[in-house]
């Protein structure tokens, strides 16, 4: 079993950064690849952006390219999501999530952050 723990998020302002983060307890062949997703209000859980321990490949999804960007630390397990040019549109409960392979789907992981909330006012 793997743990992933967030941290980060919060209330801030258009055009503000944050940096998410998502200690996993271990690295494992089940989770080889971590993602950030989030879910607003109202709409189904979208891939924000996605990464490999190996390689350190990325993907993001075309909402967020150029505003965003994940990282990781092998050494401390943990990967990021900073976040700059926030937009309103960005507010969101955000997931980290850790599965084998990286995808665009939130079934094709398996373990989850336990969510947090990012707001960016007007």
């Amino acid at each position: 079993q793997v743990q992933l723990v967030q941290s980060g998020g919060g209330l801030v302002q258009a055009g503000d950064s944050l940096r998410l983060s998502c200690a996993a307890s271990r690295r494992t062949y089940s989770t080889n690849a971590m993602a950030w997703f989030r879910q607003a209000p109202g709409k189904e859980r979208e891939f924000a952006a996605s990464i490999s321990w190996i390689g350190g490949d990325t993907y993001y999804a075309d909402s967020v390219k150029g505003r965003f960007t994940i990282s990781r630390d092998n050494a401390k397990n943990t990967v990021y999501l900073q976040m700059n040019s926030l937009k309103p549109e960005d507010t969101a409960v955000y997931y980290c999530a850790g599965g084998p392979r990286q995808s665009n789907y939130p079934t094709a992981y398996d373990f989850w952050g336990q969510g947090t909330q990012v707001t960016v006012s007007s």
